[in-house]
């Protein structure tokens, strides 16, 4: 092509752009893509990627009518075009039971929101989802939102999802809730049963029912951004996992009535980072079958009764290979419960506490080994309650006045590492406390034993314990003992930092225990005695180093123990 050509050619391709011959056809292209239904296809080289608006299949969103038809539409058409996207656009759209599919996307727009329907008639019991049968599990089968068998689903958006939980709650026992619905027929917000690659995320969910998000016998789960706030009902747990894998929690807010991140069953392979958490009950709460390979990291626990972390291993179970890293605990009771041993059962009236039934031929015993607490600092309070829960119980006696709590009845807790945990304790141990040697041999929920003779940390039937740079302080008069080891064998404590009163007749007690190596403690405030051993069994107790001056007696012997049971190596 000669120059002149070209320059016909520009002038030529100028003068159309003036014109507005290329521009307006470019426009009216755009104007005529973006006004085709996003449904349809002639060629069919989009399924699977296509987008589902619920008003288009009837939902009026209007906070009235009843979206449940339009809603399961929009998702059966998605499914059947072998998956996409469903939106909920802005607006209030009031459902009931509804059913996600495989390879569906539902996506709640931020001015969005599913409102869980307040007429219990709604709802439906999922036959497909079994019920476990345990009346120590809040059990249903009742979901707003349900998936069995499923592959490929998330639920996503900077919507809501608010299930007026409040309305299947009885003001009166014995009553019904206004909804018709109640207990274990309360529907959970999102209801999930052995499925896979499920992903919930950015959303908020309010109010529910029952448990938030209830996720049974699944794999490769992710909840991920999530607010859930959860306190209108008794039950109002967050997070339910029941014998699932590779389970990751990431950048999540939950306050919960009840347990804030529950694990039971057989849970493997899982993570909690970068979340905080608020409950009357429990955080992470663990029961019956395998779990193992669990990392939590990176976690704000604040204004939690009930005991954040709180380990209940039974005959026939098996946890370890768990660690709890980088977190604070702020205003607190508990704090840490390990619990090893045959669970309470009923006892004939008028019976004790250990006036258990024997357990069952067929039981042997729980394994609760290599679990790390690293990175801790917090404050642990004298509970009150919250006024933001519109569901509270009254506290029982252990939980009033708590303490890290490691209790093996009939087996013994193994490796078990406490590094670099500093905490403080409300204190107010009277010396009737301080002088209880037998502590219950139940293994129930922490509180179940009463007031436990230490006011820091009790240990009883563990072997392999390590504490290392451990610092615990006091606010009040205390008469009991900062740290009780009970039957606990082959203990390494290095910095040791202890804070506590004149009242209580030592800082450490030692019954029947051996092989214990306390590298450099201190005590950090006038004390009767650093420490006191009991019992003939007592023995190879090393103290080597540190600063006790503060104690005004360096060891007490009590209760048969030799004096050759303990050596002094300044």
């Amino acid at each position: 092509m000669s120059d002149s050509e070209r320059a016909v050619s520009r002038r030529n391709w100028l003068r159309l752009l003036s014109g507005g011959g290329i521009a307006s056809g470019v426009a009216a292209a755009t104007y005529t893509a973006l006004a085709q239904p996003q449904t349809t296809s002639s060629t069919g080289k989009d399924l699977g990627a296509r987008t589902y608006n619920i008003r288009d299949f009837g939902a009026k969103g209007d906070g009235t009518t009843l979206d449940t038809a339009a809603l399961q539409s929009a998702i059966d058409a998605c499914a059947r075009d072998m998956g996409g996207t469903v939106l909920v656009p802005a607006g209030t759209f009031v459902i009931g039971t509804t059913e996600l599919k495989s390879n569906v996307t539902l996506h709640i727009a931020a001015g969005g929101k599913l409102l869980g329907s307040a007429d219990g008639k709604q709802y439906r019991n999922i036959d497909a989802i079994p019920l476990h049968g345990d009346s120590t599990l809040e059990d249903g089968n009742c979901g707003l939102l349900y998936a069995v068998g499923a592959e490929n689903i998330a639920v996503e958006g900077m919507g809501t999802i608010d299930g007026q939980g409040a309305q299947f709650h009885s003001a009166v026992r014995g009553t019904p809730p206004p909804s018709g619905r109640g207990g274990s027929q309360r529907p959970y917000h999102l209801l999930f049963y052995r499925c896979n690659n499920l992903i919930v995320r950015d959303l908020t969910l309010i109010n529910c029912a029952f448990h938030s998000i209830r996720v049974i016998q699944s794999h490769y789960v992710k909840m991920e951004g999530l607010h859930i706030h959860n306190r209108v009902n008794g039950n109002n747990d967050g997070f339910h996992f029941i014998s699932c894998e590779r389970v990751h929690v990431n950048n999540c807010d939950i306050e919960t009535q009840d347990d804030a991140c529950a694990l039971f069953g057989s849970c493997k392979w899982v993570t909690v980072a970068n979340s905080s958490f608020s409950t009357r009950w429990s955080v992470f709460r663990f029961g019956g079958g395998v779990a193992e390979n669990i990392a939590v990291s990176n976690c704000l626990i604040y204004e939690t009764t009930g005991c954040p972390i709180k380990l209940r291993c039974g005959p026939n179970s098996r946890f370890e290979n768990m660690s709890f890293s980088n977190i604070i605990f702020d205003r607190v009771t508990g704090p840490i419960s390990l619990g090893l041993g045959p669970r309470q059962r009923r006892s004939a009236p008028g019976a004790g506490p250990e006036a258990a039934l024997p357990q069952p031929e067929n039981e042997t015993p729980g394994i609760l080994r290599n679990i790390t607490f690293a990175n801790i600092r917090g404050s642990v309070i004298t509970p009150t309650p919250n006024p933001d829960m519109e569901v509270m119980s009254g506290f029982r006696p252990g939980e009033i006045k708590s303490c890290i709590a490691l209790n093996g009845v009939g087996a013994y807790l193994e490796n078990i590492v406490f590094d670099n945990v500093h905490l403080t304790f409300p204190g107010g141990g009277t010396a009737e406390e301080a002088a209880l040697r037998d502590v219950p041999k139940i293994v129930g929920e922490y509180f179940e034993t009463g007031t436990y003779p230490s006011f820091a940390m009790f240990a009883r039937n563990v072997r392999g314990l390590t504490l290392s740079n451990v610092r615990f302080e006091v606010n009040a008069e205390e008469h009991r003992p900062a740290v009780v080891f009970d039957h606990v064998e082959d203990a390494s404590v290095a910095q040791l930092n202890v804070r506590g009163t004149k009242a209580a007749e030592s800082m450490l007690r030692f019954i029947e225990t051996k092989d214990v190596l306390l590298t450099s403690p201190r005590v950090l405030a006038p004390s009767a005695a650093f420490l006191q051993v009991e019992g003939s069994s007592s023995a190879n107790i090393i103290v080597d180093g540190g600063d006790i001056a503060k104690a005004s007696t360096p060891v007490n012997f009590a209760k048969g123990t030799g004096k050759d049971a303990v050596k002094i190596r300044t």
